[in-house]
């Protein structure tokens, strides 16, 4: 059962001039250490690969989302186990023993903030993995777009006690939600989201819209196009980079999905028009 991504803690509440005591709730952050044992069954080793600030639950779907984003695994048979490591805060993967562990995919493995982006990576080769993108058409009506910023927030329990968590949904062209994720990272709750599509065996996500409470990053498109989703919307802004790779990958790019309006970056043969 996943962890309480909420703690609670004693503040002063200010009202005007008064001052009176009460509690808040807070969205919890701590460390994960990502673990992989690889090689053969005879000789395995362990590699410490990232240490990843993050709000608890949903570590495998995690661990498994950054390694196929990441490009390390390609199909979820690649994964023997994921399970919790003896160490607090840890998780380990078991790689198939033909699974080369190449940490040149891995430039950003050390100590990464829960905001990090594209932070560790030491050229732009190393984040853009090779993927083909999406491989579907399909449409959706505006109106659908124009209805999912609120069937996320209906459906994000702990932004709802804290206002301070991310989140990333999956919905099909009809709006009807798939799945979701919350994190104090943007890319942890995407990490987790394809994450556990990925463990389900349901990637590529054919038909799918890739919805982020936040702005639209390179990184975010990046994982998008491995996973395969053809339409991404973000409710804030997007990044240049983010809407080059989209074009690029021909992913849907639509930004500040918000009051009735968004913006289509790239992709707009995908949206119906009257």
């Amino acid at each position: 059962m996943p962890a309480d991504p909420v703690q609670s803690v004693s503040v002063h509440s200010i009202h005007g001039e008064t001052a009176r005591p009460g509690t808040d709730a807070l969205a919890v952050e701590e460390p994960l250490a990502i673990l992989v044992s690889h090689g053969p069954l005879a000789d395995r080793r362990r590699t410490p690969i990232s240490i990843t600030m993050r709000t608890p639950g949903h570590d495998a779907d995690l661990a498994a989302g950054l390694l196929f984003a990441e490009g390390v695994i390609q199909s979820a048979d690649r994964i023997l186990n994921i399970e919790p490591s003896a160490m607090e805060n840890a998780v380990r993967v078991e790689l198939h023993p033909e699974v080369p562990l190449d940490l040149r995919h891995l430039d950003r493995r050390g100590f990464t903030t829960s905001s990090c982006g594209v932070c560790g990576k030491t050229t732009l080769d190393a984040i853009e993995a090779k993927c083909d993108g999406p491989r579907s058409g399909g449409s959706i009506r505006p109106a659908i777009v124009h209805s999912l910023p609120e069937r996320l927030r209906e459906s994000q329990p702990a932004f709802s006690r804290t206002g301070g968590l991310h989140a990333a949904a999956l919905f099909d062209f009809s709006g009807t939600l798939l799945g979701v994720r919350e994190d104090v990272g943007r890319h942890n709750a995407v990490d987790k989201l394809i994450g556990a599509e990925f463990r389900a065996g349901r990637v590529p996500l054919n038909d799918r819209v890739l919805l982020v409470s936040g702005r639209a990053s390179f990184e975010l498109l990046q994982k998008a196009a491995m996973a395969g989703v053809p339409v991404f919307a973000a409710i804030g802004a997007p990044s240049s980079l983010a809407v080059s790779l989209a074009n690029r990958m021909g992913i849907t790019l639509l930004g500040f999905v918000r009051d009735g309006r968004f913006n289509i970056y790239t992709g707009a043969e995908r949206i119906e028009k009257n």
